[in-house]
């Protein structure tokens, strides 16, 4: 599987995870601004009359396009459970065990029968079996305890969390300092 290209504004911002042929498409329109990274892959084009020599672009694993001006980030990433579970280390919030995907479920700590709400600070990682025992109960009611506390991830820590083990090395060195204190990214 090819790694993907993680596109920033020209600020610096992380925006989203592309292809090498979207890559490929913002160089031949010249939207690219300048780039960070190791080469991903080498395109190659075609040959020269002239010269004789063949033409590539070399797509790098960073690159900024547009304006450098701040763009307005979404404040609150999507939530889903692939993001969630990787946002809680496939950990167990109660039991505090690691699980797979499939043994996992997103439990709500106010539950929504009472309230709560589908959002991230709502919200964890639990094996089906805690999420049974705990049901409809609030957390104090029934003397469990979280291992650790929900929170909703930035822009840097989503795109982590959703490329999961596909990401760079220096993908994720460009990621990591803007990762916020709570994160085990």
């Amino acid at each position: 599987m090819d790694a993907r290209i993680l596109r920033l504004n020209a600020a610096g911002q992380p925006l989203e995870w592309i292809d090498w042929q979207m890559a490929v498409c913002l160089y031949a329109r010249d939207l690219v601004s300048w780039s960070l990274g190791g080469v991903v892959r080498k395109i190659y084009g075609g040959c020269s009359r002239l010269t004789g020599r063949q033409s590539y672009i070399e797509v790098p694993a960073i690159l900024a396009c547009g304006g450098g001006r701040l763009a307005p980030m979404r404040m609150v990433p999507p939530l889903s459970n692939p993001a969630l579970f990787a946002r809680d280390n496939h950990q167990c919030l109660y039991c505090g065990r690691y699980f797979g995907a499939k043994d996992l479920s997103r439990d709500h700590v106010q539950p929504r029968s009472r309230g709560g709400r589908d959002r991230w600070i709502n919200v964890v990682a639990a094996c089906k079996r805690c999420n049974q025992r705990k049901g409809n109960w609030l957390l104090e009611e029934i003397d469990m305890e979280l291992v650790a506390l929900p929170y909703c991830p930035n822009a840097a820590e989503y795109l982590a969390l959703i490329n999961g083990s596909r990401i760079r090395e220096d993908q994720a060195e460009y990621l990591r300092p803007q990762f916020s204190r709570l994160s085990h990214l």
